[in-house]
């Protein structure tokens, strides 16, 4: 009796083991599979269009002359929130990473690379400091080159920053910024430019839609002034206004409501549903 009982545990287990053991070469062959799926995409990926291979835009930057009043602009006049802040970025292999192409042409025109706004991080003369600002759906770098005696945060750059930029100039850029639909955009751009003057801000000025010749004019145009209401197809329900940040960028506020809402709504339909395929 104690043999037959012997024998049928026997039987269990190696039933048991045979199991298990099908299992795990199951599982095996399974996450080899799995594997093999996870490479072919990964290399075709790699040979799709690069427009597919990207996700996005990640953020915009700014190189600013003041880091702690533009940092304040974008956070407490704004309402941008800090992700983080990092700095005294210096050595041979940042150098090489964002001012190469510069150093390349001082080199082909025989002349210091300082004296076209080239910063020496190599040595560690000067330093860079970025700081990242989070937005609804957007990220914004404030980046400074300064002196290496000068504190992070500090009201000196490196270089001078550049006077009266025109958008018209080629390589101009801009960062816009999207006003929510039941936001009466005339009195945003008066509050604005008010919040900013408080802070010290005389810069932060916005265009009027009227011919104006003096900066007295353009404070004594009427509010509704402030914003450009566009009719005309294919931008009917597009309104914007242009407007000066604290460090002298272009920035620019809009609001897309109506048919020209509509057209960028399906735009992004369009191409997340070809992104899907």
């Amino acid at each position: 009796m104690t043999d037959a009982a012997d024998n049928a545990t026997d039987m269990d287990r190696r039933a048991l083991l045979q199991t298990a053991g099908a299992a795990v070469v199951t599982g095996l062959v399974a996450g080899a599979a799995t594997d093999a799926r996870a490479a072919t995409q990964d290399a075709e990926r790699d040979e799709a269009p690069l427009g597919a291979r990207l996700q996005g835009v990640q953020h915009f930057g700014l190189t600013v002359q003041n880091m702690e009043r533009a940092y304040q602009f974008y956070t407490e006049v704004l309402g941008g929130t800090e992700v983080f802040r990092h700095g005294d970025f210096q050595g041979d292999g940042v150098q090489n990473t964002l001012l190469a192409d510069q150093e390349i042409e001082a080199n082909a025109r025989g002349v210091n690379p300082r004296t076209i706004g080239v910063p020496d991080l190599r040595s560690g003369a000067q330093r860079l400091d970025v700081r990242f600002i989070q937005f609804d759906n957007m990220v914004l770098e404030l980046l400074q080159y300064r002196e290496a005696d000068q504190p992070m945060g500090s009201a000196k750059s490196f270089a001078e920053p550049l006077e009266h930029m025109s958008p018209a100039f080629p390589r101009m850029m801009h960062i816009c910024f999207y006003v929510r639909d039941d936001v009466d955009f005339n009195k945003f751009i008066a509050d604005l430019e008010a919040e900013s003057a408080r802070r010290g801000m005389t810069q932060v000025r916005a265009n009027r839609t009227i011919r104006v010749m003096t900066e007295a004019d353009r404070k004594a145009a009427p509010r509704s002034t402030n914003t450009n209401r566009v009719t005309a197809e294919p931008s009917n329900g597009w309104e914007l206004i242009y407007c000066k940040g604290p460090e002298g960028e272009q920035l620019e506020f809009v609001k897309a409501l109506g048919p020209v809402k509509k057209r960028f709504s399906e735009a992004l339909a369009k191409r997340q549903q070809k992104v899907v395929r």
